[in-house]
């Protein structure tokens, strides 16, 4: 600051009253200004504009970021539906190959019950037609044996066994030959 008091004193002191520009004073104070702008530049508007640009970075990044997550959602949204259908139509696969399993086994069940129920008609059938000649042959038996009693308390006279027996056998065996032409 010496160096500007000496220029001070050096200079032409100015008698003009009024409104006068002193050149000197206008460049210190030039000087001033742009040292203290450099000054703020340096410590003030640097960082801030580096703290601006930082978070600008920053939000542009998160811009990117959400843009990317964004894509990657619905990205995601598609993977999610396509293995949903395609999870439905494999369900729908299994659905409709149990039910054809379990109409083939009805079907199966139900063909195994009527060919069982038929051999179980056919069994009862037999069973009842040999029945039924079992006690067509004891009643005729029984009739024969009546017949025979009665016919030899009719004619008073004694048979034999074995002649009771031709003769019943005869008369069955006639009965038999009716019966077959009536039917």
């Amino acid at each position: 600051m010496n160096l500007l008091a000496a220029v001070a004193a050096t200079a032409p002191a100015s008698e003009a009253s009024g409104l006068s520009i002193n050149f000197f004073w206008v460049i210190v104070a030039a000087l001033n200004f742009i040292f203290f702008l450099a000054l703020i530049w340096m410590f003030a508007f640097k960082p801030i504009a580096n703290i601006l640009s930082a978070r600008k970075a920053r939000i542009e990044q998160g811009l990117a970021d959400a843009a990317q997550a964004r894509k990657e959602r619905d990205a995601g949204a598609a993977e999610r539906e396509r293995l949903i259908s395609e999870a439905r139509r494999e369900s729908q696969a299994l659905i409709a190959t149990a039910q054809k399993a379990a109409q083939d086994l009805r079907d199966s069940d139900i063909a195994a019950t009527r060919e069982e129920l038929g051999r179980l008609h056919e069994k009862a059938a037999s069973d009842i037609a040999s029945e039924r000649d079992r006690a067509l042959a004891d009643l005729r038996a029984q009739v024969a044996d009546l017949a025979l009693a009665a016919a030899g308390v009719v004619v008073g006279e004694t048979m034999t066994a074995p002649r009771q027996r031709r003769l019943v056998e005869e008369y069955l065996a006639e009965r038999s030959l009716e019966e077959g032409r009536k039917n």
